[in-house]
């Protein structure tokens, strides 16, 4: 019971400092439009990121089973947890902050005739969008270990919390920046455990798996 509610505490963390990045993306593409189209920018811009995390959560739902899978999905959210440091030190959720807020208000950013089409700005979020809706995923995925209910919580608080919130995040993680190191820390350690596990596990890891080592049931049941 105690550990449900840990990764369930630890997908909430995940899903807010990885929502940055993806408000970011959506509010420079439309803050680049004419005031009219950027309200369709920015929903087509979440709609894009929530199917894309629905396609990537089966995918990976999918792969997760495949032995060896584990220690390389370990390296990729290694791989997350570096890039979001450096996002902290560069101080891109205070961006934004600031690149919603001028999407959002019709009188601020660019307020000439249309020069970027709206086809312009969503072809650059849906590309932005892919990488970090994979990062989401993967960082939901390791947490969720197999638990279906636990991985569509995730997503679908992702998707919620960039739809209706993503302005509000912003401006909570650049008042606190600490919360942004909490979940920085709670990436590299769920991305250390499911290394640990890539290697070791008897099922999955690369270690027994080329008779390395004997390996240990490292499974929830296991444990």
């Amino acid at each position: 019971m105690i550990d449900t509610a840990l990764d369930f505490g630890k997908i909430i963390i995940a899903d807010l400092i990885l929502s940055g990045d993806n408000a970011l993306i959506i509010g420079m593409a439309a803050a680049g439009l004419a005031p009219e189209l950027r309200k369709k920018a920015i929903l087509y811009g979440m709609i894009i990121a929530a199917v894309l995390r629905i396609l990537f959560a089966i995918i990976a739902t999918k792969l997760l089973g495949i032995p060896g899978i584990l220690f390389v999905g370990s390296l990729l959210l290694f791989w997350v947890c570096w890039r979001l440091f450096v996002e902290i030190r560069e101080g891109i959720d205070a961006q934004a902050e600031h690149a919603m807020e001028i999407a959002d208000n019709p009188e601020a950013g660019y307020t000439g005739a249309p020069r970027r089409t709206m086809r312009a700005a969503l072809i650059s979020i849906t590309i932005a969008d892919v990488s970090m809706s994979l990062d989401n995923v993967l960082a939901v995925a390791a947490i969720a270990d197999g638990d279906t209910t636990m991985l569509v919580f995730g997503l679908g608080l992702a998707i919620v919390l960039m739809a209706f919130a993503a302005t509000l995040i912003m401006k909570l993680l650049t008042k606190y920046p600490w919360i942004s190191w909490l979940g920085l820390i709670v990436l590299v350690y769920v991305a250390g455990e499911m290394f640990y596990r890539g290697v070791f596990d008897i099922n999955q890891g690369v270690g027994p798996m080329l008779g390395l080592i004997e390996g240990y049931d490292l499974s929830k049941g296991g444990h």
